[in-house]
């Protein structure tokens, strides 16, 4: 069964020109982001490489972080691993997440439907994080907590489709600023987004991030002044072609959007 590779990250600290930033506190919060569902140890070279920071900055960082209980230290080899406090910290959030309990049944539904796999992400910067996902036996598998990118994936696309002018165009920006050599593509690609999501109400993914890969999704706005969520559907790509995603598997997900909207009322 094909899973997740995480992406490698460079560090938003550096690029951050507020006073008010507290730079020390952003490069800690980076090294505990660079820990994935399938990452459960990393040594100080990893840590350095995901983040871009320099090597005794990071064993300063961890060192403070594994006192703290957010890391935990395994001493041969040398390799580190999310702590209890960033555990308990990962679950508080996603206890708070209204919507994730109200989706839940009806993504699970939506999967079982399909066989495939349908995901509850939000968005991380210039990535999206699964915070809830179903699958079938033979569907691909995105885990939660997972980070995909924004720019390659229909849920991110469909975040990007859902804001409003302003925020879309910083959101573009620091896309191209991260994916200069890959920027026309990107570009090009974004621009069908906006064009599905204004015939359709859902983005594609079609081999963009993994080439056996295809996927939809459709943004929902919780209309409460807080960010999009996305939920999206994938699977594999000789089994989900353009014609189903787009005749099936799209309208599912409209009408998965419309029920967790009358359950929200409801309650």
């Amino acid at each position: 069964m094909p899973r997740i590779r995480r992406n490698t990250r460079k560090s938003d600290v550096a690029t951050v020109p507020d006073r008010k930033f507290v730079t020390a506190l952003g490069r800690g919060l980076d090294v505990l982001r660079c820990f994935g569902p399938r990452d459960r140890w990393l040594a100080n070279q990893e840590i350095a490489a995901r983040t871009g920071l320099a090597r005794p900055t990071v064993s300063r960082l961890v060192y403070t972080l594994t006192h703290l209980g957010f890391l935990r230290h395994a001493h041969s080899p040398p390799k580190y691993a999310l702590g209890s406090a960033a555990v308990s910290l990962g679950y508080s959030a996603l206890t708070q997440i209204d919507i994730r309990r109200a989706a839940r049944p009806l993504l699970h539904a939506l999967s079982q439907q399909t066989n495939a796999s349908v995901h509850l992400a939000i968005n991380d910067g210039v990535h999206m994080q699964v915070v809830d996902t179903y699958w079938h036996s033979s569907a691909f598998v995105i885990d939660i907590g997972s980070r995909v990118p924004v720019a390659t994936t229909s849920l991110g696309r469909a975040y990007v489709c859902a804001l409003p002018e302003d925020e879309r165009k910083l959101m573009l920006a620091r896309i191209r600023e991260r994916r200069r050599t890959e920027w026309p593509i990107a570009k090009k690609q974004f621009e069908e987004a906006f064009q599905d999501y204004e015939q359709y109400g859902y983005c594609f993914g079609l081999g963009d991030w993994r080439r056996d890969v295809h996927a939809v999704a459709t943004p929902f706005d919780p209309r409460d002044g807080t960010k999009p969520l996305v939920v999206g559907c994938s699977g594999a790509s000789f089994q989900f072609t353009p014609d189903l995603l787009k005749r099936d598997i799209g309208p599912r997900l409209l009408a998965l959007v419309g029920n967790l909207r009358a359950n929200l009322r409801a309650d």
